[in-house]
Formats: structure tokens, sequence, C-alpha cells
């Protein structure tokens, strides 16, 4: 009897990392069979897919034949590469999630080993896709017997999805027998597709400044959550950091400092990283509010610039500032700004955010072409102003992004395939998707990673008791489980969550730089990538628990430390070798 508790313990344990993926696919099954990866493994690419591409009820036997085709994509080649590295020299012994002394890794000889990874993609990639074109299914098999692993999908984008999940089913060996393999269990078989196209980060790099190093970094732990957006709040009224080669005013007198500034040869070096990993990068100058940086070398078109030291009155921080509105020279600067621009851009992406948050009526009336603080009389200028911007967006072949005052407060009539970027609360979630429009969700109350670090204003006199003790107006921080909880289509019916584009958590950085980023996005931000691709509830319409989503995070997170981001620890290490034991439900 002994010996037969011994054996199933043994099993159990050997079995309790072979699910821990993240985020969790669509449809997943595995056996407790033993594989072994060959460092010497070799890629090949096959033709001969399913018709039609992935199909979620349907998968290649163990006699499955792919006849090679020779070289493939060169994204998929270069994912391929990424994912060597990732399996062979920065992968994890999981020794975390089992009992002090527990055998957890299989012996060496035992099972079967893999040689060969054959990929197979049916469609030819589209340049820059829009949401209806993206197409990130994938498929990926391990058939007993085969020493083989299959995955098909229509585009790279499924190929590199795939490539991701393949990186987080083998494990180091702990063995100096094994000769550099690694391991895993099986047979493996994944039919996985998203829950929502937009899968998202927003980063604001103005009010810091982000080294182009730390965006890119950022960039591949995004692709290894699946994430497939940044959008990069690039500029705002503290500093203007990105240079526009027909206007090099505006970063050099606009940056912090000389040096800090993304160069037209930076932001393509971005924006082509990104795009190798498949993530698209929407990048925002937020208009007509946040632009006093604009000042430093076109005072003429900012109004209420730095007022103090009641700048509170006239903006949301400071410098308080906006771009005037009824100016022709406003327009005719915001003319020669996206046509420098947009052109750069709509290689990668059809979308450009052009802002449009926490504009502050006072400051209109100290503006010649307004002269009013009431709302109802500045509409009409601000209705024009954003026709402007919106008209040129359209001429590059561009679809904008707005955020939700723009609809929601000042009533702007908006070309019908704007999105509107949800922030503040789900009523204004169902109120854009009752008016029709497409949405990013995004609540402050779930998804802002920068709360809950206090004030960042010094306070005196009766502002020191006002505000003592000096909470951040969007307090307490957002744990993982938060974050977590929440679903992009709360509240909404069925039609209104057919608008929902997807999401994006949100890094604000006023206390948060590049030394600080890991620490305050990572594993938060997984938290949200798991939500936005697999959905808050499983394919039986129950929640995902905790308790079944904290040890793969935990997993997650350990695969990102070994590659090199700080991510904080999900639980303390107990909890996670003695999985259930911390576990309260009374």
């Amino acid at each position: 009897m002994t010996n037969l508790l011994s054996l199933v313990t043994s099993v159990l344990l050997l079995s309790s990392t072979a699910s821990a993926l993240w985020p969790i696919p669509a449809h997943y099954e595995t056996g407790n069979d033993t594989f072994w990866l060959s460092p010497d493994v070799k890629l090949e690419f096959g033709s001969g897919s399913y018709s039609g591409g992935p199909k979620e009820t349907s998968y290649p036997s163990s006699d499955y034949s792919y006849p090679s085709t020779g070289r493939g994509n060169k994204k998929v080649e270069a994912a391929w590469d990424r994912t060597k590295a990732a399996l062979f020299k920065t992968n994890i012994v999981p020794w975390q999630f089992y009992p002090k002394g527990a055998k957890f890794e299989p012996s060496v000889g035992s099972g079967t080993t893999i040689n060969k990874v054959v990929i197979t993609q049916t469609e030819k990639d589209i340049d820059a896709p829009t949401y209806e074109e993206m197409k990130e299914a994938y498929n990926l098999t391990i058939p007993n017997g085969s020493g083989t692993i299959y995955i098909d999908a229509e585009s790279s984008l499924g190929v590199m999805h795939a490539l991701s999940t393949l990186q987080q089913l083998f494990y180091k060996s702990q063995s100096s027998k094994a000769r550099g393999s690694v391991w895993g269990k099986g047979p493996v078989t994944i039919q996985d597709k998203p829950r929502f196209v937009h899968r998202g980060l927003n980063l604001d790099v103005a009010r810091q400044w982000y080294p182009k190093e730390t965006i890119l970094k950022t960039l591949d732990a995004l692709s290894w959550n699946k994430m497939n957006r940044l959008h990069l709040h690039v500029t705002d009224s503290q500093s203007w950091p990105l240079e526009i080669p027909s206007m090099p005013e505006l970063a050099e007198k606009g940056a912090y400092a000389p040096g800090l500034t993304y160069s037209p040869e930076d932001l393509q070096q971005i924006l082509d990283y990104a795009e190798a990993r498949g993530i698209q990068v929407i990048v925002e100058i937020d208009m007509p509010g946040h632009t006093t940086s604009i000042a430093e070398s076109h005072p003429e078109l900012i109004v209420g610039r730095n007022a103090q030291p009641n700048w509170d009155t006239y903006a949301a921080q400071p410098p308080s500032g906006s771009l005037k509105l009824n100016n022709k020279e406003v327009e005719n600067f915001l003319t020669k700004l996206f046509k420098d621009l947009l052109p750069r851009l709509n290689k990668h992406t059809p979308y450009f955010h052009t802002g449009g948050d926490e504009v502050n009526a006072n400051v209109y009336k100290l503006d010649p072409g307004v002269g009013s603080s009431n709302k109802t009389e500045i509409q009409p200028h601000l209705q024009k102003f954003f026709n402007h911007v919106q008209t040129q967006v359209h001429n590059q072949n561009m679809h904008p992004f707005v955020w939700e005052e723009m609809l929601l407060d000042w009533n702007i009539t908006l070309p019908e395939k704007t999105i509107v970027q949800i922030w503040q609360t789900d009523e204004a979630a169902k109120k854009a998707t009752e008016k029709g429009y497409r949405i990013i969700q995004g609540n402050y109350n779930y998804w802002y990673l920068d709360c809950g670090q206090g004030q960042w204003l010094d306070f005196g006199g009766p502002a020191f008791q006002k505000f003592y003790p000096f909470a951040d107006y969007c307090s307490p921080r957002k744990n993982w489980r938060l974050i977590y909880s929440y679903s992009p289509t709360q509240f909404l019916t069925p039609e209104e969550a057919k608008l929902v584009l997807g999401g994006e958590v949100h890094i604000w950085s006023e206390q948060i730089d590049s030394q600080s980023l890991d620490v305050m996005l990572w594993p938060r931000g997984s938290a949200a990538a798991e939500v936005l691709w697999s959905g808050r509830e499983d394919a039986q319409g129950n929640n995902r628990t905790f308790a079944d989503a904290s040890p793969r995070l935990a997993e997650m997170r350990e695969r990102m430390v070994a590659r090199g981001v700080r991510a904080t620890p999900v639980m303390q290490l107990w909890c996670l070798a003695n999985q259930g034991d911390c576990a309260l439900n009374v």
C-alpha cells in the first residue's frame, strides 16, 4: 500500500507542471508520457496543412506526413531562433513547484526524443493588418512516438504564438547526463486562438525618459505573454522626446535634455522589432490638452502655458497649457506634423492615437479664438479641431483612436471607424458601445498599474490637511488578483460586447521609469494578458479561479525572470511548493 501511494504521489508530482501554460489555451490536452527535446532539434517547413488553416477539432496523428518546402517565413525563422534560446539557454528548473526533496524530473533515457519541429503556415502574411485581417489562431501537437512537434497556423502571428506556447512546455534538466536536452510531458494537443484582438500596454514615455533598449525589452516580454499592441504615449506637457525631421525644433527644445529623444532611426527600430514579434505599435500624440511641451518651440500655439501658482485651474497636472482652438496656425502645424510622422507609421499599423483626454474648459477662456469656459461654446471649436485632425489621419490611410471624453463629455461627432479608448468607468464603456463605437477597455479601477504609489505633488498650507495621507486618486495598488478579476465585457449586453476589441493595462510614468518598470508591470500585466487572450471564463462558462491561475502565473514569472525581467513574486515559495495549502475559502 505504501509503494502504491508513493507511485501515485510521484505521478501527481510529475504532472503538476504539465498544465502551467500562460495564457491558458482555448483547448489543451496533455498526457504524462516523457518527452526529451534534443538541442539538435531541426526546423522544417511543411505544406499540405488542413484546408483553410487551423481548426479546433483536428490535429495531426503520429503518422501524419509534412513534406518539406525548404525555407519559410523570415519572421518565423527569427522567432524559432528566439525559441531555441528560450528552451536551451534561459529555461527554468521548476523546483519551486514541488515539496522539498520531491522527485520531479524524469529519468534520462526514458520516453521519446524529439528531433524535429515542422511548421506549416498556410497563408501569406498581410502587411499592417487591420483587426479584421489579423489571424492569430494556431494548432500545436506533439503526438506519441513521432519524435516531431507539429505547428500549424494561417499567419506568422499564429506561428509566433505557438512558439511562445512551445517555450512553456519544456524544462531545463538538472542531470549532467541529459547533455543539454530539455524535458516535458505529452502527448500534447492544443488548438488556440485569442478571445480579444487588441491586447496591449499603454506606456507613457514622456513624463519620464525610457531608453530605447527598455522599450525593446518590454516588447519581448509582451510577446511572451501573447500581447500584440504597444500603445506608445510619446509626447505630453512635460516633454516632447519624438524627433520630427521636418520640425527638429520640437525635440531640440521640448525634450528633457539633449540625447533624451527618439530619432527616426530609433522609432523605426522599435516598429520593426515589434512587428517581428507580432506586435503593432500605436503612437499617440495627445491633443489638444497635454501639449504644453510644444510651447518650448512654438509658444504662439499654446494657451495657458504653465499658469502658476493656480495651474490646477487650467489643467489636470502641471505644466498647464493646451493647443489653441479656432486657430489656423495650429491646423497648419498639425498638418505638417502628420505628413511627416504618419507615413512612417502606416507601413506597420493602420492605427494612430489622437488623444483627447482631460481637456480643460477653463483654459479656453484665455484663448483669443474662443474666449469662454462654457463647454457649449467651446464644443463647436473642438469639433472643428478634431475634424481637421481626423481628416489628416484618414488622408494617410489610418484609423484614429480617441480617449472617451471626446465622445462622451464633449459630444464630438467622430468618423464611424474611430476607436474609443475607455479609462474611467464601465458606464462609459456602455455609453460608447450604445453609440455603436468599437472600444478598447482599461478601467483605471482595475488596470492602471501606476496606482497606489501615493501623490507625486508637494503639499503645503491648507492642501496638506486636504490631501493627507497623500494617497493618489486611483489608490490602492491594483494587485494581480484584482486585475485578473476584471472582464472587458462586464455589464455589457451581448451586442455591446461585440464592439469590445480588447483592452490595455496602463503605465503612467509620474513615478515610474526604466529602473522600476519591470517590477510595476510584471507579472501584473500578465494577469491582464490571460484575460485578454483566454477570457475570464473557461469553456464551460465558469470564472477561472485564483487557485488555478496562481501556480501558472508563478511559473510564467519564473520564466520571465530567467530571461532578465525583474518581475515580482506571485506568492511565497512555500505556497508554490504546497499547492492548495494557501487557499482560504471560508
